[in-house]
This record gives structure tokens, sequence and C-alpha cells, in this order.
């Protein structure tokens, strides 16, 4: 049967409802790629912890080099003696005065209120296990500036992930109102009609119906657009909703993404599985400084002390110089269970070293694929969306010839408002599902 080729001309609708207006702005927006890294890197609690795990590295490896740095201390006492006992003794006869009475010396024992001050020199000549704590000091360094990039590279993929976040949600609430805007235009068409006498209630109900279901749609999409805004919030470091102007292209985001973490060529260069390496080492450095400290040490000392007591024939300054050899015999068992426990974390670091390859593989391999399966998702969301444009269209056409039922009408309005929601979500699930597989097999420069 051919359709009628002339139908009378739909009269001009216009609706309004508070609901159609779009949802406000953040008060906040990104202006580009490089604003959320400035951002995610000055404000990132986790990445702030990250280069303060460096920093405490560093410092280890500085107390570390203590041990072979010569010390030095000085002392100093004043003692009072409380209880003393004064003793007099003569000194002898004075020349010239022949018969003439010695001088009388008072000694008081102990004596009271003298200075004693020393000051101590020792210097390691000799200490294998403390220039190999220095080396495991430094390696601990690689590791941690390894984890702070591997941060680095899940806090920009985050960021990236929320940008594109906030973009689709603020796409599905526009579908949302323009939804809305049509579920009302068919339901004034239908009241129109009803009033004509073509329409019955039932048709103004279902109409009614359309409308509701529109308006809970955009209800919702609403709230995730506000919470997608305070996800990005949060992934820059910021505690409220940030926005992205409207203007923003995804293809600068995948750019930006591109440009400031490169590529990688294999899975050993990636940060995580490189700190885990990394670990590997430390932890056999380990067990090799418990070795170390089976041997002996030899340092030397030097020690130089003065006082204000009265010494008698014996010099009140004295200076010396030792050299000590310390020769570990027996000290319970500690250095033995210190070796097996460091053995243990040996084989637990590369159990964790090799799971973390068997995962970041397979990481790998999803990101690659999802890739193609949200293309694929994406062009069966465009052919579904096409079939439901043109059932909404040939079900308005023949509702507008009377051949149709309202309750046609409705569904295949629902329906196209649903594939338009699915190619919209489609679309941005392709860029998401590209940037994961990129950071996947990525590393992130960034400094502190």
């Amino acid at each position: 049967m051919t359709p009628p080729t002339a139908l009378p001309p739909m009269p001009t609708i216009v609706v309004d409802d508070p609901m159609l207006a779009p949802i406000p702005p953040a008060n906040r927006q990104l202006g580009s790629w490089g604003d959320a890294l400035s951002l995610v890197r000055a404000r990132s609690t986790d990445l702030a912890t990250a280069y303060a795990e460096v920093r405490r590295a560093e410092a280890q490896t500085r107390t570390a080099l203590a041990a072979v740095l010569p010390t030095i201390n000085a002392t100093a006492t004043i003692p009072h003696q409380f209880i003393t006992n004064e003793t007099a003794t003569f000194s002898g006869s004075s020349s010239g005065n022949t018969g003439a009475a010695a001088p009388v010396r008072t000694i008081t024992t102990p004596q009271s209120n003298y200075l004693t001050a020393n000051v101590q020199l020792q210097q390691s000549l000799v200490n294998l296990q403390a220039w190999q704590a220095i080396g495991t000091g430094k390696v601990n360094e690689k590791v941690q500036k390894l984890s702070a990039e591997d941060t680095n590279r899940t806090i920009t993929l985050a960021v990236s992930t929320a940008i594109v976040g906030v973009v689709a949600a603020e796409r599905v609430a526009e579908l949302n109102r323009v939804g809305l805007r049509s579920s009302l235009e068919r339901h004034e068409l239908t009241v129109r009609k009803r009033g004509l006498g073509v329409a019955t209630g039932l048709d103004v109900v279902r109409a009614d119906q359309d409308v509701a279901a529109a308006r809970a749609t955009l209800v919702t999409g609403d709230e995730a657009l506000r919470r997608a805004r305070e996800a990005l919030g949060l992934a820059v470091g910021i505690p409220e909703a940030v926005g992205v102007p409207p203007g923003v292209k995804l293809d600068d985001v995948m750019g930006g993404a591109e440009q400031s973490c490169p590529a990688l060529k294999e899975l050993a260069e990636r940060p995580d599985i490189a700190a885990a390496q990394k670990r590997v080492e430390v932890a056999e450095r380990n067990v090799h400084n418990v070795e170390l400290s089976f041997l002996p040490t030899l340092s030397l000392g030097s020690t130089f002390s003065t006082t204000t007591q009265d010494t008698g024939a014996a010099p009140q300054a004295t200076w010396n110089v030792q050299g000590i050899l310390t020769v570990p015999i027996w000290d319970g068992g500690v250095r033995y269970g210190s070796l097996r426990s460091n053995r243990a974390l040996r084989d637990e670091a590369g159990f964790a070293l090799e799971a973390a390859r068997r995962t970041a593989t397979v990481e790998i391999q999803q990101a690659r694929r999802n890739v193609g399966v949200a293309e694929a998702s994406l062009e069966v969301a465009r052919q579904t969306r096409q079939l439901a444009y043109q059932v909404d269209q040939l079900t308005q056409t023949a509702y507008r010839a009377g051949q149709g039922t309202s309750l046609e009408l409705v569904i295949a309005a629902s329906s196209l408002r649903q594939a338009e929601i699915e190619l919209a979500l489609r679309e941005f699930d392709v860029v998401r599902a590209r940037l994961e597989a990129l950071f996947a097999l990525a590393r992130c420069s960034g400094t502190s």
C-alpha cells in the first residue's frame, strides 16, 4: 500500500518547561589538558606521597653513608664532691732558708669542682656491610622513583578518563533534554488531537507516561553529570565540581595524553614492572648484607682528653690512637634468623615480580582488544540508532495519518531516546578504550 504523498501540515508546537533549561556549568572549568596536568601534579596527594617516599629513600641512603664516614664526639664533665678529706703535706726545706719550717700543702681528696673534657674521633676502615648498605639505599631510591612514575601514570589515566566522563555526561544530559522536548511536543500534539476528537483519553495518558519517563531519565542524567564533575575535581585534587568547556575536543585530550605519556616498546620498561624488578635486586642485596655481617670490621679511633684536676706528676692532657678490630663470634642467632627472613623476602619479591608481569601482560592484551570491541559496539549502536530513528519517523507519520496507536508512538520515541544515549556512550567508550590502551604500556614523566 502506497502511503499518502501529502499530509496536512503540522501546526507549530512550542513547549516550555523548567526542566528544559540546561544544568548550570561548574564554578570551575578546565581550560586545557595542560591545566589538568598542572593541577593534578600540584595537588595530588598520591603523587605527593610518592615523591615523599623518594625523599625518604634518599635520606636512608644518607644515613647508610654515615657508617663509613668519621664520627667526632666531644664530652665535658664538671663533678662536685660533697664528701671530701683535706690532708696537709710538707713540701720539704726551702733553699736559702736553713732551719726554716717547710711550707705546708693542703690536698683535698677526692678533688672537687674540676673540669674534664675529651674529644673522640672514630673512622671505619674495613666495613663491607656498611658499603653494601649504601649501594642498597641507592637501588631503593630507584625503586621509589619508578613507583612515583607509575603513580603519575595511573593518576594521569584517571584524569583523562574523568575528563571523558564529564564530556560524555554533558552529551547525555543534552540528549535527555532533547528527548524531553520531543516528549512534550508529542504530548501537546496528542492533547490537540483529543480536542479535535481524533485521540482518546488513553492516548493522552500514554503521552503523560512518556513525558514522566523522559523527566526521570533527565533527572538521573543530571545527577550523573554532577557526579562526573565531582569525580574530575577529585582527580585533579580539588574537593568540588570541575567542568569541561563546551568546546573541548577529545582528540586534544588524546593527543595531550600521548605527548605527556609516550608509549613504551617493552613491558619491562613500564614503571611498575621496572620497580618490581628493582625490589628483587634490593631483596637480594639485603640477603648479601646479612651475610657480610659475619665478617670482622676494622676501625681507627683517636681520643684527646684534658682535665683541670691535679694529676701530680702525670700530664693533664692525653692523646691516643688505637685500632679496633671487631670479630663477631656469637650473637644468640640473630644473624641466622635475619638471613632466613631476608631470603624469604627475596623469594616473595620474585613472586611479586612474576605476578606483576602476568597481570600487566593480560591487562595490555585486554586494553588493546577493548579498542576493537568498543569500535564494534559503536558501529552496532549507530545501526541501532538509525533503525530506531526510521521506526520513530514511520510511527509518527502513521499516527498523524490515523493509522497508528499512541502506544506504538510512545514505544518508538522511548527506543529512539535510548538509542541516542547508547550511541553517545559508545562513542565515548571508544575514546576511553584508546586511552586505556595507551596508558597500559606507557611511562609518564613529571617533576615533584
